[in-house]
């Protein structure tokens, strides 16, 4: 890539020396600002000049640091988003998910559809296209297109070879924000960490922390995890801003993405579609990325819709914080935050969820809060 976020240059907070359960109170951590303010400082779609030096503001903790990781307790169990670095699987890990190992376990060995390399059970894996670097998520069964026009995304029948070529691809010429970005998204079933481990895939045999059958820092309610989420990123792409209910650990498998993290009682700043009927119902639809449009002057801005514009203008004042989650740590995401994410290079990421947490924080909000903005 043009830019490598993994190794660029970061600045980090100083330890917080508040108890975290008396910070998620009061409001003190994390420090928020609105999002405008944010993608003005770095604007979404410049993912080749970002800051000389990206200030981090969440905290982080070293996973091989017992003091470190008492604190980590503390801070999830506080429903407060953090980060853990230097995590000795997901570097492993890293170093081992290569193309040609990715290639291997999700295409199989010439052709063969049963197995991946080494008679691991093979892996299956889904490629979606977006018009461009935008995705959001929706329902298709319930996407009109006589009525909404052509969906944001549509499934495309790549291998996973013919997608990491196009990603190298992207990284190689930096890929415009307006041409065809492409995503590739796999699964392993909750039902796998119970079953012998020799029927396990490559993502649970490769992160433990994440598929062990007992507690784990990571997936720490076993049963309540809905299984293991994968996304493969190319340069650019961004998905939408929406939460998950469940207590969500993301772990930056290579390369870079940067989250944008919004509480709960933002949501009504956010566009989330509150219609049940609509097939993106309790996601949005915004793209934060035209926030740098209004008042440019530019024409783009002149063709821009009355109620994007409408909304961009609330949003941009919603309150967040942004973080660059690059290969080697892990992002805890608390119940019901809302998340939007640009993968700021070629990437891999793979998250496990351990239930929810209804009560959230006094100052953050919780489920009520999203409840009541979504009408559910």
């Amino acid at each position: 890539p043009n830019v490598d976020y993994t190794t660029w240059k970061y600045e980090y907070p100083a330890r917080l020396d508040n108890p975290p359960d008396m910070m998620a109170e009061t409001g003190e951590y994390p420090p928020l600002e609105p999002l405008g303010t944010i993608l003005k400082r770095w604007p979404q779609d410049e993912l080749d000049n970002p800051p000389s030096v990206i200030v981090e503001k969440l905290q982080h903790f070293d996973y091989n640091d017992a003091h470190d990781m008492e604190m980590a307790l503390a801070y999830r169990e506080a429903e407060l988003p953090f980060k853990v670095t230097n995590v000795p699987e997901i570097i492993a890990a890293g170093r081992k998910w290569t193309d040609e190992y990715l290639t291997l376990n999700f295409d199989g060995r010439h052709g063969k559809k049963l197995r991946g390399g080494g008679g691991i059970p093979k892996s299956t894996g889904q490629a979606q296209e977006g018009v461009d670097n935008f995705f959001s998520f929706f329902h298709p069964s319930d996407w009109d297109v006589s009525i909404m026009g052509p969906p944001p995304t549509l499934d495309v029948d790549f291998s996973f070879a013919k997608w990491a070529r196009h990603a190298r691809y992207a990284d190689a010429v930096g890929l415009e924000p307006d041409k065809k970005h492409y995503y590739w998204q796999s699964g392993v079933p909750k039902t796998e960490r119970l079953s012998d481990k020799n029927t396990w895939t490559f993502v649970s045999r490769d992160l433990p922390g994440f598929s062990d059958p007992e507690p784990t820092f990571f997936g720490f309610v076993p049963p309540k995890q809905k299984g293991i989420q994968c996304r493969f990123g190319e340069r650019g792409v961004t998905a939408a801003t929406h939460y998950d209910s469940g207590r969500n650990m993301i772990a930056m498998i290579t390369g870079a993405k940067r989250y944008i993290l919004s509480p709960p009682n933002a949501c009504p700043k956010l566009g989330i579609v509150t219609s049940g009927k609509h097939p993106a119902y309790r996601h949005s639809l915004l793209n934060f990325g035209h926030i740098s449009l209004l008042e440019s002057g530019s024409q783009d801005e002149m063709d821009m819709p009355s109620a994007e514009r409408e909304w961009l203008e609330i949003a941009k004042e919603a309150l967040t914080i942004d973080t660059v989650l690059k290969a080697g740590e892990v992002l805890y995401v608390p119940s019901h935050w809302f998340h939007y994410i640009t993968s700021l290079q070629k990437s891999s990421q793979c998250n496990t969820r351990s239930g929810q947490e209804a009560l959230g924080t006094k100052h953050w909000g919780g489920i009520r809060d999203v409840k009541e903005c979504i009408g559910d």
